[in-house]
């Protein structure tokens, strides 16, 4: 039996820059190899997974769902930011998840590759924090009870929240 590859959307943008949501797991790897460049003396990786818990209450698993056309507008205007902000950026990659997830798994990767580690480490905490904050991709948290509830883009601007 053939099955289907998973759908993938992504945008486009500068020629060194990644920016794609999917339903296919992410690999460390492949986001480490797309920030590489010779020009870099740093390539800072963030990599968000599935946790078991949140506040005490057990996680089973996440699922994801995302409006990506203007998911992907805000990932390239993330990139752009880097690279206006941190002008020796050469590389950005922004990938993220959709559907379930189960613990461990990883739901979204960031990379930046830069000159200099300060920057490099600046960019990536930018994108990730501007991510969670503007990015319409919602997070349903399925908990070991059967229950489930839905964190919300607005819930990332409280300071502690479970982003």
């Amino acid at each position: 039996m053939q099955t289907k590859p998973s759908p993938t959307f992504s945008t486009p943008q500068r020629d060194s820059d990644s920016l794609v949501i999917t339903f296919a797991p992410l690999l460390l790897s492949e986001a480490y190899a797309l920030a590489e460049d010779h020009a870099n003396g740093a390539i800072v990786v963030m990599s968000g997974t599935v946790r078991h818990q949140t506040d005490g209450k057990p996680v089973v698993a996440l699922e994801y769902q995302a409006y990506e056309p203007m998911a992907l507008q805000v990932f390239r205007q993330i990139a752009n930011d880097i690279h206006t902000r941190w002008s020796d950026a050469n590389r950005v990659v922004i990938h993220h998840r959709t559907g379930r997830l189960a613990l461990g798994e990883i739901s979204v990767l960031v990379a930046v590759g830069c000159p200099h580690r300060a920057e490099a480490f600046e960019a990536c905490q930018y994108a990730i924090d501007t991510l969670k904050h503007n990015a319409p991709i919602w997070k349903k948290e399925i908990w070991q009870d059967g229950s489930s509830s839905w964190v919300s883009i607005g819930a990332c601007e409280q300071p502690g929240a479970n982003c």
